[in-house]
């Protein structure tokens, strides 16, 4: 798919308005996890019910991302992008109204739904805007940048708005950006022609279920424990889940998910590496904010400041990965930015700080930055610059995917791990929170290398 801007407005003017659906998600999931203790105190929630309330979002955006992406190739990229801003922008008027968790999680589920289908659509377009993998890569690089953006600014924001006027504030925020780029987009990008085509809903029913059941088995065994009954139910229907999502992939005539796109070693690479950055993301945005403020004895303003070396290096380390995968090549980039994570993720584990921000949290801060931007710009080029006329809807979408199905449930997996090694009182064990996702930037470091190695020596012979 190729996407033309019209003579009225440059091709700058449309990325910029697509940039903006980036940049509003990570702008409110940034500002969501710095308002998380404060949302814990007000609504009376428990560290586990505070996890549901992060991962519903997660679960309705991972699980629909796929069928987002191919509601782009169908009914044409830019009619999803505008219906899915509407839906977004409208779930998150509602969380800012809830009176309870129920409520709360409720317009999660939904500013969910509405990111799972703008998402794919607006990073679809972006791939449409360019010619050829260079400016692909180019274009990465610049997504990229936005999202440290939204995390830069979020930080900032979800710490002050916080404070100044409640947690609520933090949902109402995203609003004006959002209703920006929808006219930006409207007014700057011409209507895509879809593809003729069915929804494969039976696909999207049955990996929601999967994720689903696996994020919320994880979550309750912090409470109830891993041998519970209603720990191993939601373990084992999740899993259940996914292995029918499997079988009914392969007999779809118009599966979620052409099986055949896990032939192309690149795009299984890839992912296998985003879920993984996703878990660690996730749970660290998760976990960092309660630390400082729990912890730390930091304020929600204070502990928003401190984060922001690590928004500023995302920025940085996302300018930075188009330039060094041009140098270097893709498959060599990402390991070497992988190497950048890891090496900050254990730096925060073994910090010896007590109290408040100190120049020892500064490095891990500034490390994991970098490493960020470094990592998500490499692996979301892997897997969608080669991608052929037509496909872009699908690749993003399942790179997205990927990094959302790693957060919902490395963050379930973890904070089950993490709450449970806190002691019975629901405190959390943030050394094992943060040793947990070191590891996970372990597996993902390995996987890269294999890659890298095997392309290598096939090249060779």
């Amino acid at each position: 798919m190729t996407v033309r801007a019209t003579k009225q407005t440059s091709r700058g003017v449309a990325m910029t308005g697509l940039a903006t659906a980036m940049f509003l998600v990570i702008l409110d999931a940034a500002m969501v996890n710095l308002a998380g203790s404060t949302i814990r105190q007000g609504l009376g929630l428990t560290a586990a019910e505070l996890t549901v309330v992060v991962d519903s979002y997660l679960v309705a955006f991972a699980g629909l991302l796929l069928l987002g992406g191919r509601l782009g190739d169908v009914l044409g990229a830019r009619k999803v992008f505008l219906t899915g801003m509407a839906v977004y922008l409208a779930a998150s008027a509602f969380c800012a109204l809830a009176t309870g968790g129920g409520m709360l999680i409720a317009g999660r589920i939904g500013q969910g739904i509405g990111a799972a289908v703008l998402m794919p659509a607006a990073l679809s377009l972006v791939l449409g805007l360019a010619s050829s993998p260079a400016e692909r890569t180019r274009a990465m690089g610049v997504w990229g940048a936005v999202a440290g953006a939204g995390s830069l600014i979020g930080v900032f924001l979800g710490g002050t708005l916080t404070e100044l006027l409640g947690w609520q504030a933090v949902f109402v925020t995203p609003v004006p950006f959002g209703v920006i780029g929808a006219i930006v987009v409207w007014r700057s990008v011409p209507p895509v022609p879809g593809r003729p085509g069915r929804f494969d809903a039976l696909g999207a029913v049955t990996i929601t279920l999967g994720i689903s059941g696996l994020a919320l088995g994880m979550v309750s065994a912090s409470d109830a424990g891993w041998t519970a009954p209603g720990t191993i139910a939601g373990l084992v229907a999740g899993l259940v889940s996914l292995i029918a999502f499997v079988f009914v992939e392969r007999s779809s005539t118009r599966p979620l998910i052409p099986l055949g796109v896990f032939r192309r070693k690149a795009v299984v690479t890839a992912n296998l590496v985003m879920v993984l950055i996703g878990g660690t993301l996730t749970s660290l945005f998760f976990f960092l904010p309660q630390y400082q403020q729990e912890e730390l004895g930091m304020s929600p303003l204070a502990a928003g400041m401190a984060q922001l070396p690590i928004a500023v290096m995302i920025i940085v380390g996302s300018v930075v990965a188009p330039l060094a995968a041009k140098r270097a090549g893709v498959g060599r980039a990402l390991p070497a930015a992988l190497a950048v994570l890891l090496a900050g993720f254990l730096w925060l584990a073994l910090d010896p700080t007590t109290s408040g921000f100190s120049v020892s949290l500064l490095g891990a801060f500034l490390l994991i930055g970098a490493g960020l931007g470094l990592s998500a710009v490499n692996a979301t080029a892997m897997a969608v610059r080669d991608s052929a006329d037509g496909e872009s809807g699908l690749l993003s979408g399942l790179v997205n995917a990927a990094q959302q199905l790693g957060g919902a449930v490395g963050l379930a997996a973890l904070a089950g791990i993490a709450i449970g090694a806190g002691g019975t009182h629901g405190d959390i064990s943030f050394t094992t929170a943060f040793l947990g996702e070191a590891a996970l930037v372990v597996i993902a470091l390995a996987v890269s290398i294999v890659s890298a190695v095997g392309t290598r020596r096939r090249l060779r012979s």
